[in-house]
């Protein structure tokens, strides 16, 4: 036991900082619109987007939206707590839970947590976002269900990459702070244990091929003596290489009296008929996203003959408005650094926002952006989703989002522009037009949403104020 390397979260942090992924590029040998190639396209790795939104998200998001739950017994009385008092808990965790900033259940927490601490244990599926205080809710569920007595791992959590596996156990460990008898071990690259020593830790996070070598090939933890599995962000974990296969594997070692917790922030097929797999008889409970809405947005387009021609349009435009703060989109990253350039010329303060920063270099230009620090964000895909920041006024799209065909990429357009008129507020989208393709995508999203987008001539101070008023 002596030989064994315990590893804390700063001790990983400081020596795998390096591994921290950068987004990957398309392959794709055709041009774009203005002649760049389309390999150098920003993709948006879902695993990525996931840590980003948790390093971002340092308090709860507002949302409005009802729970809805589906019971596995319809007939048993449905339990929500509008307190952590409610709950019960020990002590020291119902300090640890205040020493994080909650100071009330959130939405998801209200609902899950009965479920989660019930006796007997009951399985669930829940959907929910990042923001939504679902990691906290899981960890409090594990920091209660262990026995500090039994020195053996009784509550397993996988997660798909080892930086999320890394901000769940920050929660846990921060969380169970006052409670020095229950330990976390860490299923991730790097950690190398002794062969056949058994885990003396009662909570282990990880990923799923560590910690299937645990499992099977090592013998480091006894599968049958865990009665608390979660698994987290099950929608990433299947379209992530292996670890599905990988995850039903883990799963099937386990009893049948194990407890199964699963999260996804979304529930397309393919994650319910994982979820069927991994979670006998579940109850389930949903929070939906809020719909982004067009309702508040005034769509415009440019017509433009090349970059310079776009580049002046954008300054006539920002000339023209009163613009809190902006968020512009392009479709490349040497796109996206040639317009910071200029802008930051003209004197504009401008951030930029692309994949090649690491995940963390990219929370800390999005924490300044909100905090207003810069009044422009230019950015490629990486940041059309899940940014939420109130005082975004205008989105204006340099480059149209188009998908791997040349068509007009509908979601991605609506999450680009939906950046602004959050909140009830009114917003200004602007599409830069230059080129009959352009045209024809601008009509394709016309079609799409059935909703107009009018022409708007940035020459023209008295048209645009006419207009945009």
């Amino acid at each position: 036991a002596a030989a064994r390397r315990h590893f804390t979260l700063t001790h990983i942090i400081h020596a795998d900082i390096k591994l921290l992924i950068t987004i990957c590029c398309n392959i794709l040998p055709e041009k774009t619109e203005n002649g760049d190639s389309k390999r150098e396209a920003e993709k948006v790795d879902l695993a990525e987007q996931s840590l980003l939104n948790k390093l971002i998200r340092r308090s709860l998001v507002r949302n409005r939206n009802q729970v809805e739950v589906l019971q596995r017994d319809p007939t048993s009385p449905l339990y929500s707590v509008k307190t952590f008092e409610e709950l019960r808990l020990k002590p020291e965790l119902l300090k640890g839970v205040y020493n994080l900033g909650f100071n009330r259940p959130s939405r998801i927490q209200e609902n899950a947590l009965p479920m989660m601490l019930a006796q007997p244990p009951q399985n669930l599926i829940a959907q929910s976002q990042s923001g939504t205080g679902k990691t906290a809710a899981f960890s409090l569920a594990m920091l209660s269900h262990v026995n500090p007595d039994n020195k053996w791992t009784q509550c397993l959590c996988i997660a798909p990459t080892y930086e999320l596996a890394l901000q769940i156990g920050q929660v846990i460990e921060q969380m169970g702070a006052l409670c020095p008898d229950v330990k976390l071990a860490y299923g991730i690259r790097g950690n190398r244990l002794e062969r056949g020593v058994k885990l003396q830790e009662q909570i282990v996070i990880g990923t799923p091929g560590t910690v299937l070598d645990w499992c099977t090939k090592y013998k480091l933890i006894d599968p049958k003596k865990i009665t608390m599995f979660v698994l987290d962000e099950a929608d990433v974990m299947i379209a992530t290489q292996g670890h599905r296969d990988q995850s039903i594997r883990i799963h099937r070692q386990l009893t049948k009296d194990c407890q199964m917790l699963l999260f996804s922030a979304t529930f397309e097929d393919s994650v319910w008929r994982f979820a069927e797999q991994v979670v006998p008889d579940p109850n389930i409970i949903r929070l939906k996203r809020e719909e982004e809405t067009l309702d508040t947005i005034k769509q415009f387009y440019v017509l433009c003959r090349e970059k310079e021609d776009k580049f002046t349009a954008l300054c006539n435009l920002y000339g023209s408005l009163t613009i809190a703060q902006a968020m512009i989109f392009c479709h490349t990253r040497k796109m996206a650094a040639w317009l910071t350039a200029n802008l930051t010329k003209e004197g504009h303060q401008v951030a930029l926002l692309s994949g090649e920063m690491t995940v963390e270099q990219r929370a800390a230009v999005i924490d300044r952006f909100r905090n207003g620090k810069e009044k422009v964000l230019v950015t490629t895909n990486v940041c059309s989703r899940g940014i939420d920041v109130e005082q975004v006024s205008l989105v204006v799209n340099f480059d149209l989002p188009v998908d791997m065909d040349g068509n007009a990429d509908n979601e991605t357009y609506l999450h680009r522009i939906g950046r602004t008129g959050r909140f009830g507020r009114r917003g200004f989208a602007v599409n830069m037009v230059d080129s009959k393709h352009s045209m024809d995508v601008i009509n394709q999203i016309e079609m799409h949403f059935n909703r107009r987008i009018t022409k708007l001539d940035t020459s023209n101070l008295e048209e645009m104020e006419n207009l945009i008023s």
